[in-house]
């Protein structure tokens, strides 16, 4: 039996932020203090208040701190998470002397970046992307570093070859591909002067605010076409997706271990978009034909270094179309999962 979906936006991000055993036992092999940089997107909240329950749920686990920073142009989200017990320290992190003042920590996970926007600004991306990273390395040189990255540093793949590998060469497509390369290089350097690093190439991690299936489910239920020319996704459910992020800090290592996460299953967008349309009581229309390739990753080696992910696919679908169907809060903030030259 599925689990019924959130009822609101405190159970959803109840439900996000909740440890499993394993993340409660990567905390516990990495004891010290946690800082998580970038903490105020659309992930960070919801990751810290995890990080935070782990590391207080182990039998007599020491004291530690979790803190999360960020610029906090939301004064609810920091507040929300100094409720849950999370530090907070409000920091640009453009501001390199802001950047060294903050406090030790031997475990980091760097969350910051910019994608939308890029087209537009392609400087602050690259700022946002590279020069934040070597700051942020260069403060945490002697910690674990667990780094979030993109599968958009890899080529688009033929669809029935499985998705990119780790050990694919990258072949980044437009500046927020190429930015986000060279913050992997940045970490990839300073891994070899002293740093432990894991880059986690996520693909499509999906909350009911926001996501490629919330965007599906929108379209169909305003009337708007589904475009199909990137006709095939990985997705994975955000709270798998923090726990994997938590539960790579072990990994951590010189050089860095670079690992893929996403869902194992490569989807059909015109299946997802039949099978959201079914539980939204409306038939989906499509737009375009299915290219021959797509954005897609392999999680062979995400699947011999973590426990399975524990939220499903139908549960996405069954949750994602209930809150669009019920018109629940939306972040507004669409993935443009369907843009095949990189330009965002």
């Amino acid at each position: 039996m599925r689990a019924s979906a959130p009822d609101d936006e405190t159970e959803l991000d109840t439900r996000l932020s909740a440890p499993r055993d394993e993340t409660v036992a990567a905390l516990a092999a990495c004891p010290g203090d946690l800082v998580v940089l970038g903490a105020g997107g659309k992930m960070g909240p919801t990751l810290a208040r995890m990080a935070h329950a782990a590391a207080h749920r182990a039998d007599g686990a020491a004291p530690r701190r979790v803190i999360a920073v960020s610029r906090f142009t939301s004064a609810r989200a920091r507040d929300a998470l100094q409720a849950a017990g999370v530090e907070t320290i409000a920091c640009d992190l453009l501001d390199r002397r802001a950047v060294a003042t903050l406090p030790d920590a031997p475990n980091v996970i760097f969350m910051a970046g910019q994608k939308f926007g890029t087209r537009d600004a392609p400087a602050r991306t690259w700022m946002m992307n590279v020069a934040v990273p070597i700051a942020c390395a260069e403060r945490y040189i002697t910690s674990r570093i667990v780094a979030f990255s993109t599968g958009n540093v890899y080529a688009l793949t033929p669809v029935a070859a499985g998705g990119a590998r780790e050990t694919d060469p990258p072949a980044p497509a437009g500046e927020y591909a190429w930015s986000c390369l060279g913050r992997e290089r940045v970490f990839e350097y300073f891994a070899g002067l002293g740093a432990r690093v894991a880059v986690m190439r996520l693909n499509y991690a999906i909350d009911l605010r926001y996501g490629v299936l919330t965007d599906l489910a929108l379209r169909i239920w305003r009337g708007e076409p589904v475009p199909l020319a990137m006709g095939h996704v990985n997705v994975i459910w955000q709270g798998d997706a923090s726990r994997a992020a938590l539960e790579l800090l072990p990994h951590a290592a010189t050089p860095p271990f670079v690992v893929n996460v996403t869902g194992r299953d490569t989807l059909s967008v015109r299946a997802l978009a039949e099978q959201l349309g079914a539980r939204l009581d409306r038939a989906p229309r499509f737009a375009g034909a299915e290219a021959p390739d797509a954005l897609l990753s392999n999680t062979d080696r995400m699947a011999h270094t973590l426990a399975p992910t524990a939220v499903s696919l139908d549960t996405m679908l069954d949750w994602v179309a209930r809150w669009v169907r019920d018109d629940r809060p939306l972040l507004h903030k669409p993935t443009h999962f369907d843009v095949r030259d990189g330009a965002f």
